[in-house]
């Protein structure tokens, strides 16, 4: 079952944000933690679907940021804003990348860009009025976390990002994996193989031994059994498909360029109405491409 709207996912875990860009409230029993950062002009959905739940906000103890990606932290500043009290964890790589003021300000220039223009929204682009972004805890392979009585497993999951991590919930069968597990678009998995892709399939493999019920992702809502249990596999299959892809294109026309527009044309027809612009895609894209022309290279040149 695919839950593609706002709201309960299971008894414990809640759907917050829009569809395109959601990130989830998870109940530890007198404790509360958000897993994802999603994007800036969802956190007026996040503040009303709270208030609507009768949630109260000083228990919501901790905001999860799965990697460093724009649209994976641009709630993180707000949120911070309106609650202190709140702590941001994240992996040491996403911490370091996130304490540079070049890379925050493309952060926030992209945030910016996907804000509606409207007068009252005033107060977002407020919280975006920094160069740094504050994470105050690190956690990397193997440390667990706390959520009132449920424990949080941490995963490296490096190929999306150099700074990818997951969570899997074991209590309730839940992996909170965002992009790193591939983006669910429709009937298909798209392989968000942006940093390495070796590294993702890699990834992939790692999370597919974990015994998941229920799969979290930050974009297009949650699947729960029985197609949790289905996905991984899918998500594997996939991501071959769109490797060899890429390097179907690349290997015939020897140019990343033509390669990206190539594979810019075929998304776009398949994943019509796919809430990043295609510009951003083209630089996804070119991010692997990239990866996949140096492999090719270097076995041209030995070979």
């Amino acid at each position: 079952m695919r839950i593609e709207q706002p709201g309960k996912v299971s008894d414990r875990i809640t759907m917050l944000g829009r569809n395109e860009s959601c990130v989830y409230l998870v109940d530890g029993k007198g404790e509360y933690a958000i897993l994802g950062g999603g994007m800036t002009y969802i956190a007026q959905d996040v503040m009303a679907q709270i208030k609507a739940a009768n949630i109260d906000v000083e228990k919501i103890k901790r905001l999860v940021l799965h990697h460093s990606h724009f649209d994976h932290v641009g709630i993180a500043p707000f949120l911070k804003l309106q609650w202190p009290w709140i702590k941001i964890t994240a992996s040491v790589r996403a911490k370091e990348l996130l304490s540079r003021e070049d890379v925050v300000a493309g952060i926030v220039a992209l945030n910016q860009m996907m804000l509606p223009k409207k007068d009252q929204l005033g107060h977002l682009r407020e919280s975006l009025d920094i160069k740094t972004m504050g994470v105050d805890e690190t956690v990397s392979q193997g440390d667990v976390l706390s959520c009132g009585d449920l424990d949080f497993e941490v995963i490296d999951v490096p190929g999306h990002s150099s700074c990818s991590m997951a969570i899997y919930i074991p209590k309730e069968k839940v992996l909170s994996a965002s992009d790193s597990a591939g983006i669910i678009y429709g009937e298909m998995v798209f392989a968000a193989a942006n940093s390495n892709f070796d590294l993702y399939q890699e990834s992939l493999k790692k999370m597919a031994k974990y015994e998941v019920a229920i799969h979290l992702f930050e974009h297009y809502g949650a699947l729960i059994q029985p197609v949790g249990n289905r996905f991984m596999k899918q998500s594997i299959t996939d991501a071959v498909t769109m490797r060899q892809m890429v390097e179907e294109i690349y290997d015939r026309t020897r140019d990343e360029q033509k390669t990206v527009e190539a594979l810019l044309s075929a998304v776009s027809k398949t994943a019509s109405g796919y809430f990043l612009p295609k510009k951003v895609m083209a630089v996804v894209l070119g991010q692997m491409t990239r990866f996949i022309a140096k492999q090719h290279g270097a076995k041209t040149k030995s070979g």
